[in-house]
């Protein structure tokens, strides 16, 4: 079987386990009530690799929101997007020059909102190992490959609190070399190492 056949095959199987990942690790702990949600849309590029590695980018500084952090190529899902999976598409192209043709579709992993007002759907795809990437410097200070195994490891994850608004909340850091990789991308990350059969959320 191919890398992307391999992936796809334990996607349907532990989307097949509905009650895996319960709400508290798909929604930001921090929203209170019904709040409205923006379609969002990452891209999780796998390079096709021995050893298969993953695609992640570094904002830049410059931006107002989430400047410097470790980030899924992606962003909002604009109207002449025909769905989820062609948003995270084009912001891959937009972000760091993948051509789109050169993604192979796996599958889509779970949604997670955001406390920012967003729905983020994450776009598994598998892509050549060495493309010439380029970061779009206006929003991407660089980009870089972290072994996929060590991303999804729930040894390498660190559960960590912090109070917000007189309670206590919990968030995910992977630390890979000198980056920190937390929020959101670790958040996504962690249920997806559920749904690939990496890790479960004891009872």
């Amino acid at each position: 079987m191919t890398l992307a056949q391999r992936l796809r095959a334990a996607l349907e199987e532990g989307h097949r386990r509905a009650d895996l990942i319960p709400l508290s690790e798909v929604r930001d702990p921090r929203i209170r009530g019904d709040i409205p949600l923006a379609p969002a849309a990452v891209l999780v590029a796998i390079t096709d690799r021995a050893e298969p590695g993953l695609i992640l980018t570094e904002r830049s500084t410059a931006l107002r929101k989430h400047a410097g952090q470790i980030a899924f190529p992606g962003g909002r899902v604009d109207p002449t997007d025909a769905d989820e999976i062609a948003g995270a598409l084009r912001e891959a192209q937009e972000e760091i020059a993948l051509p789109p043709a050169q993604v192979e579709l796996v599958g889509i992993s779970d949604r997670y909102h955001t406390f920012t007002g967003f729905d983020v759907v994450p776009v598994l795809g598998v892509i050549p190992p060495d493309l010439p990437l380029r970061a779009q410097e206006s929003e991407v200070a660089s980009w870089f490959e972290v072994p996929l195994a060590y991303a999804l490891d729930p040894a390498n994850r660190v559960r960590r609190e912090v109070e917000f608004a007189g309670a206590l909340h919990h968030y995910y850091e992977i630390f890979w070399e000198e980056r920190r990789i937390w929020g959101i991308t670790a958040a996504i990350l962690a249920n997806l190492s559920r749904r690939l059969g990496h890790d479960h959320i004891a009872a």
